[in-house]
């Protein structure tokens, strides 16, 4: 990506730099004209580089820092961008294994400073192993919550739907609506299919649920919301209502607390745990793939004639003709 690069080529020139200042031993007490004639000189040449006499003191605590570091994180930071090298090193000071995370998620998912605060306020690298898709926990009885963890993945394979070019979300949903007994199998045991695009008729207003289950096990109805790409933190609202309509409307009083799960084409862990952090209805997000990994495919081919095979003797001369 051209942003990798380009933060790669700064950061070489920002590590040079403060090599250069480490090299010469030049030190705050007495090296500050030093650093500032250079200051002057640089910002001439070039001016839009950033390198105020403060930020290239940053750049010798950078190359300190570093320095003697496992090539590993030195690799990670140097294709981040500057800021975000300053505050992982004011944040976690000589913590390797924190700051390798968190570089590693700024490049592999795009971070903005924002977002990384965020994450770093959440705690999120003394947590990566942990779920951080759904607020069972603080939306639920810890029993439900422990068993809605069960229940719940992180991810499906869509792949029995034989999708390999972008579609619409109707098209998604009327798939699986067609193969609505692959999508129980894939969803986990104990599900019921009640019905998609499940009116829910409020104040004048009508809702449609995308999909409607109800679970046996965890007795409540669980709504499903379908979508291409990636999560938005504005789907949790969505899902949100869409649960307080169905506790109104829909659910008896010997059940428990209907339960959301926005099905999407990817998530990002941190934009998740925050627009899930306030909510007060149960919801997970999980993503999905659309493409049947090899070793699946023989299996879902050979389900497919098989269930042909079944339905095929007991189709009525009638509808035979009516599909020719």
């Amino acid at each position: 990506m051209v942003a990798t690069a380009v933060s790669s080529a700064i950061g070489t020139a920002h590590w040079e730099i403060g090599k250069l200042l480490h090299d010469r031993k030049v030190e705050s007490k007495h090296g500050s004209g030093v650093v500032n004639r250079l200051s002057y000189d640089l910002k001439q040449r070039y001016p839009q580089m950033g390198v105020s006499p403060r930020n290239l003191w940053d750049m010798k605590k950078f190359y300190e820092r570093f320095c003697n570091s496992e090539s590993k994180l030195r690799q990670a930071v140097a294709v981040i961008p500057w800021g975000h090298i300053l505050t992982l090193m004011r944040k976690f000071g000589e913590d390797d294994n924190a700051i390798l995370y968190y570089a590693q998620e700024i490049t592999s998912k795009g971070w903005n400073r924002e977002l990384l605060s965020s994450a770093i306020s959440l705690k999120m690298h003394m947590r990566k192993d942990t779920p951080s898709d759904n607020n069972f926990e603080q939306t639920l009885p810890a029993t439900q919550a422990m068993f809605a963890n069960e229940v719940f993945r992180s991810g499906y394979n869509l792949g029995f739907l034989g999708v390999k070019d972008p579609i619409l979300e109707t098209e998604l949903e009327t798939r699986l609506v067609e193969k609505v007994k692959q999508f129980l199998l894939e969803l986990g045991k104990g599900f019921t299919y009640i019905g998609n695009q499940y009116v829910l008729e409020y104040n004048g207003k009508r809702s449609k649920v995308d999909m409607l289950f109800f679970h046996r096990d965890l007795h409540c109805l669980v709504a499903i919301d379908l979508k291409i790409g990636e999560f938005k933190p504005e789907y949790a609202g969505k899902m949100n209502y869409y649960l307080s309509l169905l506790d109104r409307l829909e659910r008896r009083e010997d059940e428990n607390r209907s339960i959301g799960i926005i099905l999407c084409a990817e998530k990002d862990r941190v934009e998740v745990e925050l627009a899930l952090e306030d909510m007060g209805k149960p919801i997970g997000v999980a993503d999905y793939q659309l493409i049947v990994p090899q070793e699946e495919l023989k299996k879902v081919v050979a389900d497919e004639v098989e269930a042909f095979g079944k339905e095929l003797p007991f189709r009525s001369e009638t509808e035979v003709e009516s599909q020719t």
